[in-house]
Order: C-alpha cells, then structure tokens, then sequence
C-alpha cells in the first residue's frame, strides 16, 4: 500500500521495516492479511479510501478511536489489491459504537467485519443488478425520455424504487408508456451506456481470481446483452421487450424478471457453477434487489435506497465499485 505523504502512521505501514511503532503515545503492531488476526480481536475494521490527503486525518481518528475503546495499543494490517484505491485493516477487541463509527472522516468508506468473508482468492460468484450499479443510469427512464414521455415513466420508476410499488405491476405500467415508440432508440441507448465508475477495474480483478460474473436486471435484454458482450460476462438476465414492425410494443414477453427472479439467479448460478457456500455475493441499489442480497452469502448495498442500505451485509457509500475487491478477504 504506497503511501506518498508524510503521516508517520501510514508511511510505516506502507514501508513495514519493523513490526511495532510508537505514534501518538500509542503502540501499533502491524500485521499482514494473509496471516491470522490477533487472537484478541473479536472484530476487524476496514477503511477504504481514494485521497492521500486524507490519511491525516484518518491517522487522528484511529487515534482517537483506540483511546475511546481505553486501548493502549492496536493491531493494524495493509490491505492490497488490484485496483488503486487504498486501506487498512483494524483488529479490535470490542465492536465500536454507532456514535464512535460515525465520526470516520468522510469519505472513507468503513466496514465493520463481524464474521468471516467470501474469499477473493478462491472462485466465487457476483450477481450485479444493472441499472444505477452497472450503469450510471436508469433504462427505462432514458428510453422514455428519448421517447417524450420522460416525466410519466420517471415517477413510476422513483415510486418502484423505494419499494413503494409491486415492481411487475410498475414495470408493466412504465412499459405501456413506450407504445409507439421507434425501437431504433434501443440501439442508439445501447451505444451510449455509461459504465458506473469503478466497474472494469472490480471485474478484471475478479476475473483474475476465476470469479463468475452476471447481470440480474429489472431492465431489458438488449442493455444486459451489451453488457454481457462488452465486458465478457458469464450470463445476464433481464426483461424482454415486444418489438412489432419496428416500434415497440408496450408490453414485455416471458417471465418477468422481478426482485424473486433476481434472487433466484444467485442460487440457480451457484448450483450450475458449483459456486460453494460463503463465495455468492449480491451488489445492488435498490428496494427490488433486497431479496438478491439476502440470497447471497454476502450482499452488498450500492448508494443504496434506505431500505436496501438495511438489509445488507455491507454498503458502499460515496466511492466507486473499486470498493468491492477490499470487502473481500484474500
């Protein structure tokens, strides 16, 4: 974990020449991930971040953090990957307050380790919801707004969002809002998607360690098709639009892909991948993907809906998808 500024704490963790330091009238002793925690520590700690500039302050919150706990001295771990984001691991011997917690600067991204963690290193699965996970945008909403009913399709959407619509019903209503419309915007919106911050660099990184990868989208087939295509995906779900002499329908065909289906994607892939139990992780936004994440052995809310950010096993919050590979354990 390189470190470029000039915090002692982190400089000597990025460095390691020795496996204890004295800072701020506290004992650190690093260890390594890899290796066994502490056999004190009854929880971990991990703290994600992007900006150098903040590891001041961040080195003053660990402090404060461990006299609030009245520890003299705290284990610490560099945690390494891939994509170029930064963090630390804490081993402590009590869970922290909520109020404590909440004092973490912003906008480093803190997960609290109760239990064991799926296993970046060895083969597991990823269930990615699409819209506003995957991709910066809503779908349906961008193909409504290419087709004039931009305001109507919109409110359904938000409504369906915060869980306060049966989600066929609210697609079904939304879709009915496109009849007419030319299909040529379908493939206008496919050419232009654009890919959530920190989406290829999570992937390649999983893929580098034999992770299998799908798309479980409330959306339609030909955006989780591109996606499947452009970044090498194993499998993709969505809905089906009718499409009749060029303009579409208004209605979707087949099995309506809604928050069950989702769900059932995680254990139907595990099963036909022999994905083994604790591996199966679930990363969405919405209210519609709280069953997908509960299906999973680890789920992950994405700039979650309230009702999602609950539900989860984890959350990230103001970073980008970088984030996930440091939620996993190597």
């Amino acid at each position: 974990m390189e470190s470029l500024n000039q915090n002692a704490l982190f400089v000597w963790l990025a460095a390691s020449p020795s496996p204890r330091f004295e800072y701020q009238g506290l004992s650190f002793e690093a260890y390594q991930e890899s290796s066994t925690r502490p056999s004190q520590s009854g929880f971990a700690m991990r703290l994600i971040y992007e900006d150098l500039s903040i590891e001041d302050s961040l080195a003053a919150w660990i402090v404060s953090l461990t006299k609030s706990l009245k520890l003299t001295s705290l284990s610490i771990a560099p945690i390494r990957r891939q994509v170029a984001l930064h963090c630390v691991e804490l081993a402590l011997p009590v869970e922290p307050s909520a109020e404590l917690l909440a004092t973490c600067p912003s906008p480093v991204e803190l997960h609290l380790i109760r239990g064991p963690l799926p296993k970046l290193s060895e083969p597991g699965l990823l269930v990615m919801d699409m819209d506003s996970t995957a991709i910066q945008i809503e779908c349906i909403d961008e193909l409504a707004a290419m087709a004039g009913v931009g305001e109507q399709v919109a409110a359904i959407t938000e409504r369906a969002m915060q869980g306060e619509l049966d989600f066929e019903q609210s697609l079904r209503q939304r879709v009915a809002q496109l009849q007419g419309a030319d299909a040529k915007i379908i493939q206008t919106l496919c050419d232009t998607l654009p890919l959530m911050p920190g989406l290829e660099a999570m992937l390649t990184e999983l893929k580098s360690h034999h992770w299998r990868l799908v798309v479980a989208s409330g959306g339609f087939t030909p955006f989780v098709g591109h996606l499947k295509q452009l970044l090498n995906l194993d499998a993709a779900f969505a809905n089906e639009l009718v499409i009749a002499d060029g303009k579409l329908a208004g209605t979707v065909t087949g099995k309506v892909v809604d928050a069950q289906f989702k769900a059932d994607v995680v254990n139907r892939c595990s099963q036909d991948w022999l994905i083994p139990a604790g591996q199966r992780v679930a990363i969405g936004d919405g209210a519609n993907d709280i069953p997908m994440v509960q299906a999973a052995d680890f789920g992950i809310a994405f700039h979650a809906k309230p009702k999602l950010a609950a539900a989860a096993d984890a959350r990230i919050r103001s970073l980008d998808l970088r984030v996930l590979p440091y939620l996993l354990q190597f």
